[in-house]
C-alpha cells in the first residue's frame, strides 16, 4: 500500500474531497469478463451513504456511482475501470467557524500537522466520504469473488461486547439496526451508550469485525 493506493493485484486508488466534485476511484487488475451486477453495487454504496439515522452525519447524498472506463455491455474488459461519486450536497460555508479551530475526534490537527495546511470543508480528503470509492471497489471485488461469503458487522461499542460465539451469530439481522450489529439485545445497549455519549458531547469508538480470526478497530466516531 503507498499513498492513497490499496492493493497488489486488484488495486484501487481513490480520489475526491469531502467538498470537492466528486469522489471516485480507478481498479486495476480486475479480470476480464465479469458480469456486473450494477444493483448490488449502488446497495453497497446506499448501506454506507449518510442521511440514514440520528448517529451519522446528516449530509444527504444519494451516492450514485458513474462508471466511466473498464465496463462494455455489462462486463468488465480487463482494463482499468473508472468511476466517480459527485457530491451534490456539499456545504461549504457550514464550515466557516471551524476554518481556525481544529474540531475533536477529527484528522484536522494531524492533517495540519503533516502537510502544513489543511481543507477545513468537512475535512478535506481525510473525510469519512472518502470511504464511498473504497464502497464501491468493494462492490466490485466481491463480484469477482462471489463464491466467498463475506460477513462484516459492529461487535463492540465502547466497553460493550458481543458476548456470543461467532458461529452463534444470525448475520440477517445485521441490517436490522443502524449500529449494524447482528445480536438484537447488543444492539439496543449500543444504541443507547451511543446517545448518552452524545448527550455528554463526546465520541466513542468501537470494533468492526469481519472474520472471526480478523478485527479491524476503528477511531472514536458517532456513527
Amino acid at each position: 500500500m503507498a499513498g492513497n493506493s490499496y492493493g497488489t493485484v486488484f488495486k484501487i486508488t481513490t480520489f475526491g474531497e469531502s467538498h470537492g466534485e466528486a469522489v471516485g476511484g480507478i481498479i486495476d487488475g480486475c479480470p476480464a469478463g465479469i458480469v456486473l451486477d450494477f444493483e448490488a453495487i449502488q446497495t453497497e454504496l446506499s448501506r454506507r451513504k449518510p442521511g440514514q439515522s440520528a448517529r451519522v452525519s446528516q449530509r444527504m447524498e444519494a451516492d450514485e456511482v458513474q462508471f466511466l472506463s473498464g465496463i462494455f455491455e455489462g462486463k468488465t474488459t480487463g482494463t482499468p475501470i473508472g468511476f466517480i461519486i459527485p457530491n451534490t450536497n456539499q456545504k461549504s460555508d457550514d464550515y466557516s467557524d471551524v476554518q481556525d479551530t481544529y474540531r475533536p475526534s477529527h484528522a484536522d490537527y494531524v492533517y495540519d500537522q503533516k502537510y502544513g495546511f489543511r481543507d477545513h470543508r468537512g475535512g478535506g480528503r481525510s473525510s469519512a466520504r472518502e470511504t464511498a470509492s473504497r464502497v464501491a471497489a468493494g462492490a466490485v471485488a466481491k463480484q469477482v469473488i462471489s463464491e466467498i461469503k463475506i460477513n462484516a458487522f459492529v461487535s463492540s461499542v465502547g466497553d460493550i461486547f458481543i458476548d456470543k460465539p461467532f458461529q452463534d451469530l444470525d448475520f440477517s439481522k445485521t441490517e436490522s439496526n443502524p449500529v449494524r450489529c447482528p445480536d438484537e439485545a447488543t444492539a439496543q445497549k449500543m444504541e443507547q451508550r451511543i446517545r448518552e455519549i452524545r448527550k455528554e458531547g463526546d465520541t466513542i469508538g468501537g470494533t468492526v469485525t469481519c472474520d472471526p480470526k480478523c478485527a479491524y478497530r476503528f477511531g472514536r466516531t458517532c456513527f
